[in-house]
């Protein structure tokens, strides 16, 4: 549904985008996960053809961006980090407007504003001036002109920047929802934001692709050892001691808390070795018990800081 190949954008001599190749399956919702100036809002601008790129080609539902604009726009839902909203006006001529701005035909605008307003839940706002909106409701607004044209792919640019916990929580729903029936190419540089609603993920660092794959296969690549959660109740100097005599195949070990005779501590060993068995045995031989012991998986965040941190290091 979405092709880029060797897409470069310069801004005079800065190089915003390197090179960069990428494709989305119909019916994917995709992230594209990078910090702040990484190339994120610049390659959808070009996919949107709301600006040109340097060099390279792209492709949406099989029309190039360059070539034919005009049927890309036809085909595409956009939101970008900045709603294009205009708050002088009520919900319903807003949308009124976009709708025939996208030459929906005439008599299928009504309905078409009336299946927007049900999907992102704002038919009990309809008549309200948009500027009295809360934030949260500006955002929904905004995403309903992006879904008049029935798209194909919705390109969603930061969609739950400046929005509050409950806010967020909505929108995110929502672009799951959304995505049941589109393609979805979704920007953030908030990784709990990605983890939550995509399947692949592209990881963009100042303008170069660092890693395209499932969370799943990402957390794989940086994931060198195991971790483990321990909670035992004892002796915090015995339990370091024994482990630190007898565990085999441990790495590292922290202490994340000492109070009233439980000891939290968070484990590491090399990736296969499971320590599980000799832990019980040995918290069990020295007369403590052991309260929880769970394994730890490693966030997208930390496999976000360690790729991007081994890509600066090479540039």
């Amino acid at each position: 549904m979405i092709e880029v190949n060797n897409l470069t954008k310069y801004y005079g001599p800065t190089k915003a985008l390197d090179n960069i190749s990428f494709s989305v399956e119909k019916g994917e919702v995709f992230g594209l996960l990078g910090p702040n100036g990484a190339g994120k809002t610049t390659t959808m601008r070009i996919l949107t053809c709301y600006m040109p790129a340097t060099s390279g080609s792209a492709r949406i539902a099989g029309f190039d961006v360059f070539e034919d604009p005009m049927k890309v726009k036809s085909r595409i839902g956009y939101l970008p980090e900045t709603p294009p909203i205009y708050e002088d006006m009520s919900v319903l001529s807003y949308l009124d407007f976009v709708a025939r701005i996208k030459e929906i035909e005439p008599k299928k605008i009504n309905k078409k504003i009336e299946e927007v307003m049900e999907t992102v839940k704002i038919k009990d706002v309809s008549k309200r001036i948009i500027g009295h909106l809360s934030k949260g409701y500006r955002q929904r607004v905004a995403l309903a002109q992006s879904l008049l044209n029935d798209p194909e792919v919705l390109i969603l640019d930061e969609p739950t920047v400046g929005l509050d916990p409950k806010q967020i929580l909505e929108i995110r729903e929502l672009i799951k929802q959304l995505g049941e029936k589109h393609t979805v190419l979704l920007s953030s540089h908030i990784l709990t934001e990605v983890s939550q609603i995509c399947g692949r993920v592209l990881i963009i660092n100042k303008g170069k692709i660092i890693a395209i794959d499932t969370q799943e296969d990402l957390i794989k690549r940086v994931q060198v050892r195991e971790k483990l959660f321990i909670q035992v109740k004892g002796s915090k100097d015995i339990l370091v001691r024994v482990f630190n005599e007898k565990l085999s195949g441990l790495k590292k070990m922290d202490i994340i808390k000492e109070e009233n005779g439980l000891i939290d501590l968070m484990i590491e060993s090399e990736m296969a070795v499971d320590l599980r068995e000799p832990i019980f045995r040995l918290v069990v031989e020295n007369n403590m018990v052991i309260l929880e012991l769970k394994p730890v998986k490693v966030s997208l965040e930390e496999v976000f800081l360690q790729l991007t941190e081994t890509a600066d290091r090479r540039i």
